[in-house]
């Protein structure tokens, strides 16, 4: 029964989120949070924040944000804008850049947010076929299009396409806007950031909720040329002045600043993922080339299906996507050390069962 709803959301098929548990305590590696506590400096900030001040409303140019945003990636204020979560960057870029008459192009296997967007704001979008190895071809999105969005480190892939190759799909899409959703950049991925200097038509998108692990206070931000932000800023202006909150800002500037923090959290994820790689690579299993905080990986002799059940019975959550093409593949988040161990150890013994 959908009596009352607009015609534009009759047909739409929501992003499914992972899930979030409550019945009992897992080990939760399905949505890649980060395993590890937010900076002491934006717990802090944050409780300091969480005063009489909250009877006001929030700057809505969150301006002690986006001035941490610039100093610590060596761009104007100009350049920057922040919302409530990369996701919602993501659709406010949509709707400032893209128009209903032209169809946008992304990878048939990545974030399934693109298309809900796509389906919600009348956009029409183009689907380009990964290769067999999950890498990105380049040349269909050298055809005429409307627009251009890749996650790179890919999801749920986790793999990246190179910056020359980023570079071509810029260069052969100068009338259109091309969005790059880095929200797993920072475990070992090369930022386009340096890019937006030569190409004005570029976006670059990230978030605090996976590196810096704040995924619970809702940050993200993009960068780019003045123009681009200028019309960001005109979409969520004609919709919500205040995006963001007082802690939120607090929080998220404090952790972009401590930046010693958050290199040594990144390094600890990498060297866990790469671990984790290397051990479930001895199991047998087929594991992606990851620059993300997960891995995508998969069995020849065992159903992805099947392993992401006896997982979540033996208490652990995995993330599985039934669909073409990747429906023996789970998506596996890198939690701490013990984790892992916990993981792999079940995964040898659920392997090797008779």
């Amino acid at each position: 029964m959908k009596e009352f709803w607009s015609s534009r959301i009759q047909g739409l098929t929501p992003y499914t989120p992972g899930e979030q548990p409550r019945e009992r305590k897992y080990i939760k590696l399905n949505t890649n949070e980060n395993p590890y506590p937010p900076s002491p400096k934006a717990v802090a900030a944050i409780q300091e924040a969480a005063g009489s001040g909250l009877r006001l409303y929030p700057d809505p140019e969150a301006g002690e944000l986006v001035e941490a945003l610039a100093q610590v990636y060596g761009v104007e204020r100009e350049q920057v804008f922040v919302g409530n979560g990369s996701d919602e960057v993501l659709a406010f870029a949509f709707q400032a850049f893209f128009d209903p008459g032209a169809a946008i192009v992304f990878p048939d296997i990545t974030y399934s947010f693109y298309p809900v967007y796509g389906a919600m704001f009348g956009i029409q979008c183009r689907t380009v076929p990964l290769l067999s190895d999950f890498s990105v071809p380049l040349e269909p999105f050298f055809e005429e299009n409307g627009g251009v969005v890749l996650a790179n480190p890919n999801a749920p892939t986790g793999m990246e396409l190179s910056q020359d190759a980023l570079r071509s799909i810029l260069e052969h899409n100068p009338s259109v806007a091309v969005i790059v959703d880095e929200a797993y950049v920072d475990f070992g991925g090369t930022s386009a950031l340096p890019l937006i200097r030569e190409y004005p038509n570029l976006l670059v998108v990230q978030t605090t909720s996976k590196s810096r692990a704040l995924a619970g206070l809702r940050v993200g931000f993009a960068f780019g040329n003045a123009n681009l932000i200028a019309a960001l800023n005109c979409v969520k202006n004609s919709i919500n002045s205040y995006t963001l909150d007082r802690l939120a800002i607090a929080g998220a500037a404090a952790a972009v600043l401590d930046e010693p923090y958050f290199q040594a959290q990144c390094r600890k994820v990498i060297r866990t993922r790469d671990h984790t790689a290397r051990r479930l690579g001895d199991l047998g299993f087929h594991v992606l080339p990851s620059k993300s905080n997960f891995l995508f990986v998969s069995h020849p002799d065992r159903p992805a299906g099947e392993l992401f059940q006896e997982l979540r019975e033996n208490g652990i959550l995995v993330r599985y996507f039934p669909q073409p093409r990747i429906g023996n593949y789970l998506r596996i988040s890198i939690g701490t050390d013990d984790e892992m161990d916990t993981l792999a150890a079940t995964m040898e013994k659920l392997i090797r069962k008779p």
